[in-house]
């Protein structure tokens, strides 16, 4: 294991977020993530919530945090089946410094809140 990563994010800040508009989508989410969380209609808020929590759990697992020079959507969470990252440009970059091959994702929500565990390897 090269890293290990965990992150909470409450639902309700994501929601006043997207109700803002969508420049918090836009900086954060690619376009991919962004379809999907339109398509979800009123679960919308808590896929990005999940989504946003593990892009943070990669950025912590990776030692560089928010602010670290890796763009929250250099790390993306591809939705369908089991939880899946695809990385490009810095975030891929870092894995190749550490050593290290893949990242695995978990997530979960409950009550509120959005968790992701993130595990370099």
């Amino acid at each position: 294991m090269r890293g290990l990563g965990i992150d909470l994010c409450e639902v309700g800040r994501i929601e006043r977020e997207l109700k803002r508009g969508d420049a918090f989508l836009r900086r954060f989410f690619t376009n991919s993530e962004r379809a999907y969380i339109a398509s979800r209609g009123q679960m919308g808020a808590q896929s990005a919530a999940a989504m946003f929590a593990a892009k943070e759990a990669f950025l912590k697992a990776v030692g560089t945090g928010i602010g670290g020079g890796i763009a929250l959507d250099a790390v993306e969470h591809l939705p369908g089946g089991a939880p899946v990252y695809r990385l490009t440009g810095a975030a891929q970059a870092r894995l190749g410094e550490l050593g290290a091959e893949r990242a695995f994702l978990s997530l979960t929500h409950e009550a509120g809140m959005a968790a992701a565990v993130c595990v370099i390897e």
